[in-house]
């Protein structure tokens, strides 16, 4: 049997949350010339997370335990809140190699399972990928829950969720043949509802220039609650940016939630374009990441930036919305939301 078929489904970002998943960032080649410079930054992601939930650690061993406890002491982050898990990874992008947790408040044994994706590093962009790919069941293993394996590529940062039974995602990834390419749009749809607990699969075509992921819907279109998205929308027409977004903009328009409602749309500014050694970076305020008190968005040190913390603590009354300057960060080519994966209570 399926999860769904089991009563399982995959809540909402900002429904609450037992924890936050991440793996420690260690990997030179995703921030060539530059990973020394975003652990403060990384550190203070932590220290607030830290503030409102466990925060728990994939490490690769003793040794990287022992720095990563150093650089968030250095933060002052409360290690209280702090669990390591010996885990080796390949990269730190938790939001994709990471539990996908579902729930079932009525299951008798199980309230909580993982589903363990298949995961390529983005259409085997990155080799190698064997050790991300097998962290979901060392967590199962860790919690002794149990494990499903749809036996498909599937990235957390390609899903959104308004817990609702409705999924966003975008054509630009999940239907890129570096992925599944032996499935098409209502198969890969299927796997969704089977796997994910889902009724209705929304999509939108387009992701960000300089987004290697392909299109993830975290850097584009965010449920702030169950009828509600943040979309990014660029302001300048120039920007190669602009016709993608508007794009994406008018599909949303369009679209209706199982009830039959219109999406309520709230516009959200892109940063001024930030480009490192002739590339340009997929810098995003909706890679953000909802935890339990706070939202925790990237800043660019953008003239933006102020105008899109406020628009997004508009959208969530009840959280501190919290910016940390992302700009060495976004060099690895993603920000917290890509570094994250939420457990659910």
């Amino acid at each position: 049997m399926t999860p769904q078929q089991q009563g399982y489904h995959f809540p909402a970002e900002f429904a609450p949350q037992a924890a936050t998943w991440l793996s420690w960032p260690h990997k030179e080649a995703s921030w060539p010339g530059k990973i020394h410079t975003i652990y403060p930054y990384y550190s203070r992601f932590v220290k607030e997370l830290a503030k409102g939930q466990q925060v728990n650690i994939n490490v690769n061993d003793e040794v990287m335990k022992q720095f990563a406890v150093q650089q968030l002491q250095q933060a002052e982050v409360d290690l209280s809140k702090v669990t390591f898990y010996l885990h080796p990874t390949n990269d730190a992008w938790c939001r994709d190699h990471g539990p996908a947790f579902l729930i079932n408040p009525n299951a008798k044994e199980n309230p909580k399972v993982i589903v363990d994706w298949g995961y390529n590093a983005w259409g085997n962009k990155y080799p190698p990928f064997d050790l991300d790919d097998n962290i979901p069941t060392l967590i199962a293993k860790a919690y002794n829950i149990p494990v499903y394996y749809p036996g498909i590529v599937m990235e957390g940062g390609s899903v959104e969720f308004n817990g609702k039974g409705t999924i966003m995602t975008s054509t630009a990834c999940l239907l890129n043949p570096n992925r599944n390419p032996h499935l098409n749009q209502q198969q890969i749809e299927q796997y969704l509802y089977d796997y994910y607990g889902a009724e209705q699969i929304l999509w939108v075509d387009e992701g960000i220039v300089g987004d290697d992921t392909d299109g993830h819907i975290d850097d584009t279109v965010r449920f702030v609650n169950e009828d509600t998205v943040l979309t990014v929308v660029e302001e300048n027409k120039n920007d190669e940016n602009y016709a993608l977004l508007q794009h994406n903009l008018k599909q949303l328009q369009s679209m209706r939630l199982l009830n039959g409602k219109q999406l309520n749309i709230v516009e959200l500014p892109m940063p001024d374009e930030i480009v490192y050694e002739d590339q340009r970076l997929p810098a995003s305020y909706a890679n953000f990441y909802i935890a339990n008190h706070a939202v925790i968005v990237p800043i660019f040190n953008s003239d933006k930036d102020d105008k899109a913390l406020q628009i997004i603590q508009d959208c969530f009354p009840a959280r501190k919305v919290v910016g940390i300057d992302s700009t060495d960060i976004i060099w690895g080519l993603g920000s917290f939301h890509c570094m994250s994966q939420q457990e659910p209570l």
